[in-house]
């Protein structure tokens, strides 16, 4: 396994690491690692063209065509976590919920630094992109109750997986809080833990459905107007910071499908007025601490990205997003 492999496979460990934690998007690591976009154009390959490139080359040519040589180990990592590292991280959550989120605030906080560092000049209307990702991240989790009323239990798996890949793809935006904001997120981690196949293909079904639809969408967008789609990412991280706040307390919350508690609003507080209301330790230097180093993670792995060499070389990158801001002028 040689060095650029390894750091495919690690990077999908740390999205699907993530994608266990509520409030945290798979997204944002594979954008902070420097593969967002191969990833949403890779994922953009699997469809009828996969069978063109099947009969003109053969296997290698399908695993040229599939880009393979990428996707194979970010599946394998992504794979490894969710069986394995997710358990030890939904334990942390649930045993050093402040200090998890204080690492994982760190690191989204840092990332918009990573995205504002991939703008081409500024335009006033990407403004409109900024305020559109930034009421989406906030107003999704409040709809995903909906899903609920469709009927079918099997159904509403199939969907919810397609719409928790559909944000897992996108920074700031986490699928597995909209799992929670549906009721499922306990059972589908259950499902992951026991094994239990049914729900697992249903779920499975859907996120292939969604990766099919939803990359297709980012990929012309990133292609067509690449500026004006860095501001709605922007807008989906900055939207999300606040579920990762360490010291917030609940207000309001619902009881889902399978008795598991569904938030809806919170008080974000200081780490004083945290510790006085609950009467425990707000662990202050310890988050703190944890939100330096996810946020200096961030931008050593940023500063990383721009030097290996699997990135699209300069000028043809400029060459793309000058074509993307002549056709959105």
């Amino acid at each position: 396994m040689n060095r650029s492999t390894l750091r495919v496979f690690l990077t999908g460990a740390g999205m699907g690491a993530a994608d266990a934690v509520p409030g945290v998007s798979g997204g944002t690591i594979a954008f902070i690692s420097g593969f967002y976009a191969e990833l949403i154009h890779t994922i953009r390959q699997f469809g009828p063209g996969a069978f063109g490139a099947w009969r003109r080359g053969g296997l290698k040519g399908l695993a040229q065509h599939l880009n393979l040589a990428f996707l194979v180990p970010l599946l394998a990592g992504v794979a490894l976590a969710l069986f394995s590292v997710a358990h030890l991280t939904v334990w942390l959550m649930d045993t050093y919920p402040l200090l998890l989120d204080g690492f994982f605030f760190g690191l989204v906080a840092a990332s918009m630094l990573v995205v504002y560092e991939a703008r081409t000049r500024f335009k006033w209307r990407y403004l409109v992109a900024l305020a559109l990702g930034l009421w989406l991240a906030r107003s999704l989790p409040s709809l995903m109750p909906l899903l609920l009323t469709v009927g079918s239990d099997s159904l509403v798996i199939v969907l919810a997986g397609s719409i928790a890949i559909s944000a897992m793809l996108l920074p700031g935006v986490s699928g597995s809080f909209l799992l929670l904001s549906m009721g499922l997120y306990g059972t589908v981690m259950q499902a992951i833990r026991g094994l239990d196949m049914g729900i697992i293909l249903l779920f499975g079904g859907g996120c292939a459905i969604g990766l099919m639809l939803f990359s297709r969408l980012l990929s012309w967008l990133l292609d067509r107007y690449y500026a004006a789609t860095m501001q709605l990412l922007l807008g989906f991280i900055i939207g999300s910071l606040p579920l990762l706040w360490p010291w917030r307390e609940l207000l309001r919350y619902q009881i889902g499908p399978d008795k598991q508690l569904i938030p809806l609003a919170h008080r974000y507080l200081l780490p004083e007025d945290y510790a006085m209301l609950t009467g425990q330790s707000a662990q202050t230097l310890g988050v703190i601490a944890l939100m330096a180093a996810g946020a200096l993670l961030v931008m050593a792995l940023s500063r990383h990205a721009k030097r290996r060499t699997l990135q699209p070389d300069r000028a043809e990158l400029n060459a793309t997003r000058t074509s993307a801001d002549q056709q959105e002028t």
